[in-house]
């Protein structure tokens, strides 16, 4: 399988839970795909009057097929992070976000035709960026960095990421068990991915 044939499968499973965005560019870079997710949470005591708190959950995904994942490129993805993700997407252009953010995960999936070489391995692995707002008091947001190779079909990740590794892992299985593609849904209407404005 190729790249485009892992993305296409990919964004099926991610579309249950999240806005599509097809494609969306950033800077220079065009991205093959945007995912956000929001989760709003309430906690009464009886009544609705009575609210013990509410949390905001936020996770923004970016998707980027390529020949072959580097270390430059690594890079230009923690600057998309740092300079518009977090800015414009979590922050809003504020300081801080709304007060009942809790967290806001952004995460950057890099899918390549091409086995990355060892080195690029351990640089995506050392990545980190948790920051905390108001002493945590308006949550947090965390950088996590995802690289699937489907020359070798092996997927790697930072700490933070850890948790997407079984997801990850799982769609070169229904790759080759022929699952229906994004592409295929959105071509019978069954999806439709959203415009970037």
């Amino acid at each position: 399988m190729n790249a485009k044939e892992y993305l296409n499968r990919l964004l099926v499973r991610y579309a249950g839970t999240f806005d599509i965005y097809v494609p969306y560019k950033i800077f220079e870079r065009e991205f093959d795909a945007y995912g956000f997710f929001s989760s709003h949470v309430e906690k009464y005591v009886l009544t609705r009057n009575a609210n013990l708190y509410t949390q905001d959950s936020y996770e923004h995904s970016l998707f980027l097929t390529v020949d072959v994942v580097t270390k430059d490129l690594i890079d230009e993805m923690k600057r998309v992070i740092l300079d518009y993700v977090e800015p414009t997407l979590v922050l809003k252009g504020e300081k801080n976000p709304e007060p009942n953010h809790m967290y806001s995960y952004m995460t950057v999936i890099l899918i390549s035709n091409k086995e990355p070489e060892k080195d690029v391995v351990k640089y995506l692995k050392k990545q980190k960026y948790d920051k905390g707002y108001m002493m945590n008091v308006r949550g947090f947001s965390q950088a996590q960095f995802c690289m699937v190779s489907t020359a070798d079909e092996k997927v790697y990740t930072n700490s933070a990421a850890h948790k997407k590794k079984k997801l990850l892992n799982g769609i070169f299985k229904e790759v080759k068990d022929g699952k229906v593609g994004f592409q295929e849904l959105w071509d019978k209407g069954e999806v439709t991915p959203y415009k970037q404005v």
